[in-house]
């Protein structure tokens, strides 16, 4: 789908861009200060719900003792063994304190749904204030309880149904029933809301039937092995008696920065929204979940809060090692102080921490998008030829001391890249012949080149902050007599750009997904639309029947030909020229938090690694404490291992066990 919770790749904008904050930090009566301020955090609870579900509501449908007749229903559930707990949580977390993160813009909406909703933000937001039927699991992506207690596949495999758990209940106290996820549905559907990519995944589905206050029936009416996915695991339930009698234009006329009530372990309260400078979220003490195994362990801070400078990487890593924020994910704009920035006193003494995490997340797509329904761009040759005018190699080398690897797939360093796809390197002198067939053959005075009296003059908004990254890109086109100029713009301009398809080039970065999902980035009905991730216009009509194809390619080995089939002709149609990803997330922190041994759960990728923190660490008072004293009196902490590759050494071990168990 492209836009939601865990299981959709967002749009980074300003991919380049780094946390950073406003404020400064020095003397111990500060410290003491804001140390004071942090224990003095608490989480909201308004609520006292109590426990077990409706007695009216017979047991086969759903109500009280349901659980001990589900088998025989042949609905399902998953219950982890011990051994699996600690990848939901850490046993060891403890609840309170706050976490503060800096983010380099503030979203255009809040909104889980709708207009300018796919943004990484809004998925973060949305996961942890609302939550979804089903969950997955964090270690097999086996699906998992979540909203729903229970669920059923019928025979035909396009008929699910799901038990609502009888004690979850949204932040105002009200149980979420089956209604509820009718109701999402709807809202989902109405073309008023403006993101038609909802309507091309849901559209899938027939509305949903209320079987009773706890069971409700989903039908799809093609089938698709995906649909339950996107149904269990993506669909954020809003509460009914919010969002019930709401068109798409109406929720999102009411709902911008204020949100329907949530299910999930945090709450954005309107006092703690600073239009477009910070906002928090808050954790909820009357969680629904809170004491259940596989949630007991997270969302554990009281409050995360973030806080906006905008396009401003490297202040926010100067204000970073000032302690005005708590951890720092390293971008491209950063490698430099990765690896050249190792001698401050923070990170000597050991009070900053410096983790290179190792995760099978999928790494994304990262480069310039072409607008092809236009000229110059609606021209492949125009398109190959930008391609081979980016010298990867030299930036990677001379920019980004080799810490990234060379991006050839759109599903790199995963079981979909194809490994026969064209390895597209700088080379001007192709890149001339290409554009000599497309017709610009003569130069102007200025060295430009000329197609029916017209100079080959291109025009791209950027972040100011990634100019030292394009600007090699702007001069290699000027030698090739193409004139880049480039406008600085915020990112929220050129998102909207984007989304009105305003644009000629721009600069993107996906997130991956762990299930590819290509309709909605490649169906050709969505290239002349607005408002969804087909950016560039592609049309391909044997995408489309491989599209249609996948949907039912029930075993893993047809989905992995399928996908890679598809990797290989949309590399070929040039509608992007990629770039890099990094080896390893990179990070560093104040040494004031809990974490897991593995510091970041198995399937955490670059785009959503604050996410992870937020809700699998936590605040540890003895190690603020501790670091506290050590700043004060200038003593040094224990150093650890920057190297976390706990999952491919989990990887390597389970690999073994297999070839010794054959």
């Amino acid at each position: 789908m492209g836009r939601c919770i865990q299981v959709f790749g967002l749009l980074i904008v300003a991919a380049f861009l780094l946390p950073s904050c406003q404020r400064h930090r020095g003397s111990s009566d500060e410290l003491e200060r804001l140390a004071m301020k942090t224990r003095q955090v608490s989480s909201w609870k308004r609520y006292d719900t109590p426990a077990g579900g409706d007695s009216t509501v017979p047991a086969e449908l759903g109500g009280p003792g349901f659980e001990r007749i589900a088998d025989s229903l042949g609905f399902q559930t998953y219950v982890p063994t011990p051994e699996e707990l600690p990848f939901f949580g850490d046993p060891r977390a403890k609840t309170g304190g706050r976490i503060r993160i800096a983010v380099p813009r503030f979203p255009l909406t809040f909104r889980p749904y709708g207009q300018h909703s796919n943004y990484v933000e809004n998925s973060l937001i949305a996961s942890l204030v609302y939550e979804t039927l089903l969950g997955t699991h964090p270690v097999t992506r086996e699906f998992i309880p979540a909203l729903a207690s229970h669920w059923k596949i019928l025979p035909d495999r396009k008929t699910f149904l799901y038990r609502i758990d009888p004690n979850a209940r949204f932040s105002d106290g009200r149980p979420v029933t089956a209604e509820d996820v009718v109701a999402t549905w709807r809202l989902v559907m109405d073309e008023t809301i403006l993101e038609p990519s909802l309507q091309l995944v849901f559209g899938k589905f027939e509305e949903p039937r209320a079987l009773s206050k706890y069971l409700v029936e989903v039908r799809s009416k093609t089938l698709n092995w995906r649909n339950f996915l996107y149904f269990s695991a993506a669909l954020p339930i809003l509460p009914a008696h919010v969002i019930g009698n709401l068109t798409g234009k109406e929720f999102l006329e009411r709902f911008q920065y204020e949100l329907p009530p949530g299910s999930g372990e945090y709450i954005i309260l309107p006092q703690d929204v600073q239009k477009g400078k910070a906002y928090a979220l808050t954790r909820r003490d009357d969680y629904w979940a809170k004491d259940y195994p596989m949630t007991r362990y997270t969302g554990n801070f009281d409050r995360i809060e973030f806080e906006v400078v905008k396009d401003n990487p490297l202040l926010a890593y100067e204000m970073f090692k000032k302690g005005d924020t708590d951890f720092f994910i390293f971008g491209t704009l950063t490698t430099e102080h990765w690896v050249k920035d190792t001698a401050y006193e923070a990170l000597q003494k050991g009070w900053i921490q410096k983790r290179r995490v190792y995760t099978d997340g999928a790494v994304g797509t990262m480069g310039f998008a072409f607008n092809m329904r236009k000229p110059p761009f609606d021209d492949i040759r125009v398109r190959k030829a930008f391609a081979h005018l980016l010298n990867r190699e030299a930036l990677i080398r001379e920019l980004l001391y080799n810490e990234y690897e060379l991006m050839d797939s759109y599903h790199a360093n995963t079981v979909y890249e194809n490994p026969n796809n064209p390895k597209v390197r700088y080379n001007p002198e192709l890149a001339q012949q290409l554009l000599a067939e497309a017709g610009w053959r003569t130069r102007n005075s200025q060295g430009i080149l000329v197609k029916d009296g017209k100079p080959f003059v291109i025009e791209m908004g950027i972040p100011k902050a990634i100019e030292r990254f394009v600007t090699p890109y702007q001069q290699e086109l000027r030698k090739s007599g193409i004139d880049l100029q480039l406008k600085f713009q915020d990112p929220n301009t050129l998102w909207r750009n984007a989304m009105e398809r305003n644009f000629t080039l721009f600069f993107v970065n996906w997130t991956g997904l762990q299930t590819p999902n290509p309709e909605t980035s490649l169906r050709s009905e969505l290239a002349d639309k607005n408002d969804n991730n087909n950016i560039e216009g592609f049309k391909n009509a044997r995408v489309d029947q491989l599209c249609d194809m996948y949907d039912t390619a029930f075993s893993r080995e047809a989905q992995i030909h399928i996908i890679r089939e598809i990797d290989s002709i949309v590399m070929a149609s040039y509608k992007n020229v990629l770039m890099w990803y990094p080896r390893g997330i990179r990070i560093a922190y104040w040494d004031k938090f809990g974490m897991p041994e593995y510091v970041l759960p198995r399937f955490t990728q670059t785009g959503y690694v604050d996410l992870a923190i937020v809700s699998t660490w936590w605040y540890d008072a003895e190690k603020a404490r501790r670091l506290e004293e050590a700043r004060r009196n200038n003593k040094a902490l224990a150093r650890g291992p920057i190297e976390v590759r706990f999952w491919k050494e989990f990887n390597e071990q389970r690999f073994l066990a297999q070839i010794r168990s054959q």
